[in-house]
């Protein structure tokens, strides 16, 4: 006789993704990117100026790089499942509805690393320490964002009997909540929560990062590609439980192939590229200026042991207000100690 197996217990999801406030529509989804993209903006801000950066210089980039990412992010949908979208069947104008979910992360990365690298051009911010500061929140906006997929009851996994099983309804996307029989919902079966998995590996990540951000101090991007190496392991497994619609290539998901591609990218590109931590200053009319910083240890001392991390070289300028400072004796030569020495030897000598 088969046994049915029953979940001790299940994960609700959500009967409704959009609430209506009059004529305005405020959907989870939508809501869950902005919360993201806020989050992201704060530590990313915390992290520019611990290296020198004006306060919320980050806001200046995000108007670049958000509407490039969510554009690429869309892009990347549409085009890897493009059934929806064209052919028979399909409306390109559901293209434009980003509301019912459809964003890939990998348009969304490079789409907005574009937006940004144009941003930083503009403000002569460096392109590379950005792309660090950003490797905490980009992360934790992930993390939320995925939220969004609870909400809208999609993107889960395999079908389970483990207690932390997600019960999945049969969803309307078009007016964003769950199918109705007799005032109930409609059940679809209890699944993998795969959104929950990529939330709580995308929150480690940003630790990760942080913690050994801080213990190595890394440059010239290799925070970000430590950030892009995390996810794409993460992504890969978590791809494995999905039953979602997605194209195979070689027996494997898309997402599976590119998650092995991103990785070696990252990967050679962080055993490759060495360098110090980057640092600026900015003036009173709000020029950004690129400093030196020697690359530090995991002690958090500099290369030579002399200087505390992220110390800004002390200039020509800086060097001589300070002597002046320290009075005559500190900036001229007795003018008797070759005397003294002399006659000192010359006693060394009777001796």
């Amino acid at each position: 006789m088969d046994v049915v197996l029953s979940p001790l217990a299940e994960i609700p999801s959500p009967t409704r993704g959009v609430w209506d406030l009059g004529p305005v529509p405020l959907r989870a989804y939508a809501l869950c990117i902005v919360l993201g993209i806020v989050a992201a903006c704060f530590i990313t801000d915390r992290r520019l100026r611990s290296r020198g950066a004006p306060p919320w210089v980050i806001l200046d980039v995000a108007i670049w790089a958000v509407p490039f990412g969510i554009v690429g992010a869309r892009l990347y949908h549409v085009i890897t499942s493009p059934e929806g979208y064209f052919g028979e069947g399909g409306s390109l104008l559901k293209a434009f509805k980003i509301w019912e979910g459809g964003l890939g992360i990998w348009g969304g990365i490079a789409a907005g690393a574009l937006g940004a690298y144009i941003a930083c051009r503009r403000l002569g911010l460096p392109f590379a320490m950005t792309a660090d500061a950003v490797a905490v929140g980009l992360p934790v906006a992930q993390a939320i964002g995925r939220l969004g997929n609870w909400f809208n009851n999609e993107l889960y996994g395999k079908e389970t009997s483990l207690p932390w099983g997600l019960e999945v309804y049969n969803w309307d996307a078009k007016h964003g909540q769950a199918v109705e029989v007799d005032g109930q919902p409609v059940v679809l079966g209890v699944f993998h929560p795969t959104f929950l998995y990529e939330l709580l590996w995308c929150v480690g990540i940003a630790v990760a990062v942080w913690l050994l951000d801080r213990r190595y101090r890394f440059g010239r991007g290799r925070a970000f590609a430590l950030y892009v190496m995390l996810y794409t392991v993460g992504r890969f497994w978590v791809e494995l439980l999905r039953i979602d619609d997605a194209h195979h290539v070689l027996g494997m998901r898309l997402n599976n192939w590119t998650s092995i591609i991103v990785f070696a990218a990252a990967l050679v590109y962080f055993l490759r590229v060495r360098g110090p931590q980057e640092h600026v200053t900015f003036d009173e009319d709000g020029r950004i200026s690129l400093v030196g910083a020697e690359p530090a240890g995991p002690d958090g001392d500099t290369a030579d042991g002399t200087a505390e991390a992220g110390e800004q070289p002390e200039t020509a300028e800086q060097a001589g207000e300070r002597a002046a400072a320290d009075g005559p004796d500190a900036t001229e030569p007795d003018p008797e100690q070759p005397a003294k020495e002399h006659e000192s030897s010359d006693a060394a000598g009777k001796a």
